[in-house]
């Protein structure tokens, strides 16, 4: 009897509910997956590569435009041996004047001094000059020996009345030699505002009248005009004031 019971309780135990191990986890609920967050994340990233490129190709986007290359007087236009073609960046808020606009820019004036170095704007030229108070433009037609060589806009001269025996002197680099004792000075400060563009600044001389515009002061103006109806004009390069 004691045999069996013994037996028989062993067995109870046994029997009962076996306890986990140490290692066993309980199970986790399974994560929820959001699509449409990952749908908007892959949009922005596109979104931002996209303006990046934007920005890019409109930094690279670049137009021939024009560029002065000697100082061009008010009431002047410019040739084509006072400027160059140059590349910039676009931009709508500047006026750029296109190389492709040359020959319309030709027949306009410049309505202030523009230095050279300067890339040309539409601001800068008009259809008529704009002189600085005091100043007024005076043309003259001069033969050899009246004008010094090499000439070019923006050269400051001084403008002598001479006889006409004198003013027939040689001309050099320097100016027209004049000793005539009822040689005098007009002006000392003339700025040449346009020659004929069509000759080099190594053929200037020649037996034909030579067309030269100078920008003066209004008080020497008539007088200018005056001697230079009569031939009796010779103009003289003022060193260190040209371009």
């Amino acid at each position: 009897m004691k045999i069996q019971e013994r037996t028989g309780a062993g067995a109870g135990r046994s029997a009962g509910p076996a306890q986990p191990s140490v290692g066993d986890r309980l199970p986790t609920a399974p994560r929820e997956r959001k699509p449409a967050l990952a749908a908007l994340a892959v949009l922005l990233i596109l979104l931002g590569a996209l303006g990046a490129t934007t920005l890019v190709l409109q930094a690279g986007k670049r137009i021939e435009v024009i560029k002065i290359t000697q100082e061009i007087p008010a009431g002047s236009s410019v040739t084509g041996s006072n400027v160059t073609s140059v590349m910039v960046a676009d931009d709508s808020s500047i006026h750029y004047v296109r190389w492709s606009q040359l020959e319309s820019l030709k027949k306009l004036k410049a309505v202030s001094t523009i230095p050279a170095g300067a890339v040309a704007v539409g601001e800068m030229f008009g259809s008529g000059s704009k002189l600085p108070a005091g100043k007024s433009t005076v043309g003259l037609a001069l033969k050899e020996g009246q004008y010094p060589s090499g000439i070019e806009i923006g050269d400051t001269v001084a403008a002598y009345r001479v006889t006409g025996s004198s003013s027939s002197g040689g001309s050099s680099s320097g100016g027209s030699s004049s000793s005539a004792d009822g040689d005098s000075l007009i002006t000392g400060n003339a700025k040449v505002s346009a020659v004929p563009s069509d000759k080099s600044s190594s053929d200037l001389v020649s037996s034909t009248n030579y067309a030269i515009t100078l920008t003066v002061d209004s008080d020497k103006a008539a007088e200018l005009a005056n001697a230079a109806s009569n031939g009796e004009v010779a103009l003289v390069l003022v060193p260190g004031n040209g371009n």
